[in-house]
């Protein structure tokens, strides 16, 4: 008798992601092959017994690619759905996201365990790992997964799981169609990643595509009609509402504050007249040790709202929010060196989380450390915005051309400083820096940029940094 023919699946990029994916295929009995552009990338997938492909071109992947009729084709986040790897393909056959894909396997498997999905240009992570510890104090085996580096699918394939908080990047939502989000939330758009999307359209249109199936709560920023309007065109089921979220006192169906109090007056009983407490302001500012920022709080509302959508109790709320620890290079304060204070926000990639960070602090008291990868962005209106919030600045990256003419259009006055990177640069940034500051200033790497033109993450950028205002306080001492 003749063995039954394995299902094939190909996966396009033998990265984190696609050898994240290839391995649990392979544990489901699937006939595993991937594609990949860089050398050294399939190189060592090769070295660990992948069937690997090196790809010269984007055109020749894209060839192979269809060239294969795999039953199942996978798309890692980093290829553009209209480069010359992945358009034909998707031309000719159905092409999924890893995203796509976890949802299909928990479908299969009879796994019914809500999703908590979020996306926006800023503020994604603060959010996913809010609800996942608010879930988390519930008493719920809840997780924070995604574009948060942890891997999606891996999770899934377990099925050790109650509930799962996922951030999705536009990357992965381009090509998700039927995952069905118990609770939804975009929590802002702005220009971002146009080298990917070629336009600012399609990237809102792929943001828009987290809403879409949602089962009870599509959440919200109120006052931003652009997110406003992707919850209105939104396919969703039967049942679903708009939840807002303001920094204002909350109309019914909202979340707001009112006084220093964080507040529900979506998930109660007459939304009308009441409104349950979630978390205190001032108890907040203790349990984190700083006054949470202005966008810091909207992320506490969304957390809450994305949490009290699948019937978590407002003390779960509170306690998790307590418990709550600032991720990694997301606004994370070094410290006091030099009579000046560190902050490391590498994590802030886009001229509207750079502009976030800037918000909180005093007008012409800060020495902001930007550049790398702009991704399309025009940074000049970014400069313009926030040059009265500067002492000085510092340019970083391979290319500084493009800031180095916005300082000089909209910022002629202001002290700039260029670095290049040469070995351990950022020592040099941060003595840079000193020179530029006052004591009572504060020093902010928030790049605005992608890291990859210098660093392989943003999370390497952040700690090297890190390391560098460690070793200037050893110099102080």
């Amino acid at each position: 008798m003749s063995e039954t023919p394995k299902t094939t699946a190909l996966i396009l990029g033998a990265g984190k992601t696609g050898l994240g994916v290839a391995q649990v295929l392979k544990e489901r009995n699937y006939q595993v092959s991937l594609l990949e552009r860089n050398a050294d990338a399939a190189a060592s997938a090769q070295v660990e017994g992948w069937d690997v492909t090196h790809c010269e071109t984007d055109e020749q992947m894209g060839k192979l690619a269809c060239d294969a009729h795999a039953d199942l084709v996978v798309a890692s986040p980093g290829i553009s759905v209209f480069s010359e790897a992945l358009a034909p393909v998707i031309a000719q056959q159905e092409v999924i996201s890893e995203v796509e894909l976890a949802w299909r396997l928990q479908q299969a498997d009879g796994g019914e365990q809500p999703w908590l999905c979020v996306t926006g240009t800023n503020g994604k992570t603060t959010t996913v790992e809010m609800a996942a510890t608010i879930l988390r104090a519930a008493g719920q085996r809840a997780y924070a997964v995604g574009n948060n580096g942890q891997s999606l699918i891996s999770r899934v394939h377990s099925g050790d799981y109650d509930a799962l908080v996922v951030e999705l990047s536009s990357f992965q939502l381009a090509l998700t169609y039927t995952v069905e989000p118990t609770a939804s939330l975009c929590l802002n758009v702005a220009a971002d990643h146009l080298d990917w999307h070629r336009s600012f359209e399609h990237y809102r249109d792929s943001k828009a595509r987290v809403y879409e199936n949602t089962k009870i709560a599509c959440v919200f920023p109120q006052g931003d009609e652009v997110v406003r309007k992707m919850v209105e065109d939104a396919d969703v089921q039967e049942g679903a509402r708009a939840i807002g979220i303001t920094l204002g006192h909350p109309g019914p169906s909202d979340f707001g504050l009112v006084e220093q109090y964080l507040v529900d007056r979506a998930f109660v009983e007459n939304r009308y007249q009441q409104a349950a407490e979630v978390a205190d302001l001032e108890e907040l500012a203790t349990a984190w040790s700083a006054a949470p920022s202005p966008a810091v709080v909207l992320d506490a509302l969304a957390a809450a709202a994305l949490t009290r959508a699948v019937g978590v109790e407002p003390v779960a709320v509170r306690d998790g929010l307590m418990r709550f620890a600032t991720p990694g290079h997301r606004r994370h304060v070094l410290g006091q060196v030099a009579e000046v204070t560190w902050i490391d926000d590498s994590k802030a990639t886009n001229a509207h989380a750079a502009r976030a960070s800037l918000a909180g602090i005093e007008p012409g008291r800060a020495v902001w450390i930007v550049g790398g990868l702009t991704k399309g962005q025009d940074l000049s209106e970014l400069v313009a915005e926030v040059a009265s919030r500067l002492r000085a600045a510092i340019i970083i990256g391979e290319d500084r051309t493009a800031l180095r003419e916005a300082f000089q259009t909209h910022a002629p006055q202001l002290p700039v400083v260029e670095v290049d990177g040469h070995e351990d640069f950022l020592m040099s940034v941060v003595h840079e820096a000193v020179a530029l500051s006052r004591p009572g200033d504060t020093i902010l790497l928030a790049p605005a940029c992608a890291s990859w033109d210098q660093f392989k993450s943003y999370s390497e950028r952040g700690d090297l940094f890190a390391d560098a205002v460690r070793r200037l306080a050893e110099q102080q001492a």
